[in-house]
């Protein structure tokens, strides 16, 4: 028996439960872990309301990362052991393998042996932040040094991990966030800009900032009303890809400046990195790397106890964060 999270309706941070269930042994080609740390992410809260693109049946578990030491193997597994410490890339679902609780099970080709010098809270902290900024900035936008790349929700964990992979790059990372109080955090952060969407005209700023040229790529989870500015400001033959749909307004598509510019409006899931083995090799090699020369680090905004689930879903949904939240077990 093992002590695990799971919601047997839609609806607040509230319906979360603990309970005790037996957790299934690896089949073959799984590894099943004693969980040490989890990641949360906004699609974790998604799912707990009924809002995700993966509907559960109730009553349903959660989570997409996790780290901890090995407890057992199933077959056709080699190159792990039991005590191995290791961290987990998200699955596509995260219902059929479920993170939230003391042990979870995994499929191994998703399981990674990260540096020793991570903790347990940033070893939890790397997989879906990291892999979701490469796979649109280097994997998909090809990102150079001399490329301009205006990343919205700047101090979201995957917005950070953005800023971070552009100056490993050595591109010029442009950061966009809504207030004013996040603006020197994100400059500490790395971002060699920082727009205040709420006391600057956008499209003024980013052309002032990337000249006549214009800016090749935006990394935007938002759409609503501002991809007009966005838009206007990018570089002929530029690369808008849109990893979300945070806005409750409606996206305009701005048909005479894409045609004008020649613009690749592009839609992105981090499935197309993790669901091929081949991209997702490559994207371990530079994040591993990048963990071990410290170009890469992960940011955590708070660390939580495991019965403390509950306030850590609430101060996520509070949009307060910088960086990721953790919740140790």
């Amino acid at each position: 028996m093992a002590r695990v999270v799971r919601f047997h309706e839609f609806g607040g941070p509230e319906v979360l439960r603990f309970e005790n269930v037996d957790v299934r042994g690896p089949g073959r080609g799984e590894i099943r872990i004693r969980v040490k740390a989890l990641g949360l992410n906004r699609a974790e809260a998604l799912l707990r309301s009924g809002a995700y693109i993966e509907t559960p049946m109730l009553p349903s578990g959660l989570g997409l990362e996790a780290a901890g030491l090995i407890e057992s193997i199933g077959e056709g597994v080699d190159g792990f052991a039991p005590g191995d410490a290791v961290s987990v890339v998200p699955p596509r679902s995260m219902v059929r393998w479920p993170a939230y609780g003391e042990l979870a099970t995994f499929p191994a080709g998703l399981v990674v042996k990260h540096p020793p010098s991570l903790s347990w809270e940033a070893a939890a902290a790397v997989w879906m932040q990291y892999l979701t900024a490469y796979g649109a900035l280097i994997d998909i936008a090809d990102l150079s040094k001399d490329d301009f790349v205006v990343i919205t929700a700047a101090s979201s964990s995957v917005g950070l991990a953005a800023i971070q992979i552009a100056n490993k790059i050595g591109a010029t990372a442009i950061a966009v966030t809504r207030t004013s109080g996040k603006r020197q955090a994100l400059r500490e952060a790395g971002a060699a800009h920082v727009i205040v969407s709420e006391d600057e005209n956008l499209e003024a700023r980013l052309k002032e900032i990337a000249g006549e040229e214009g800016v090749r790529v935006v990394f935007d989870p938002i759409g609503g009303p501002i991809f007009q500015p966005l838009t206007a400001a990018m570089a002929w033959g530029g690369i808008l890809i849109e990893y979300g749909g945070l806005s409750a307004e409606p996206t305009p598509f701005p048909l005479g400046v894409v045609l004008g510019k020649t613009l690749t409006l592009r839609g992105y899931l981090v499935h197309e990195i993790t669901g091929d083995p081949l991209r997702l090799e490559a994207a371990k090699a530079f994040i591993l790397d990048g963990l071990a020369s410290g170009s890469l680090k992960p940011v955590i905004a708070k660390t939580f106890a495991f019965d403390d689930i509950v306030a850590a879903h609430r101060f996520l949904e509070s949009n307060a964060q910088f960086g990721k939240i953790v919740v140790t077990v």
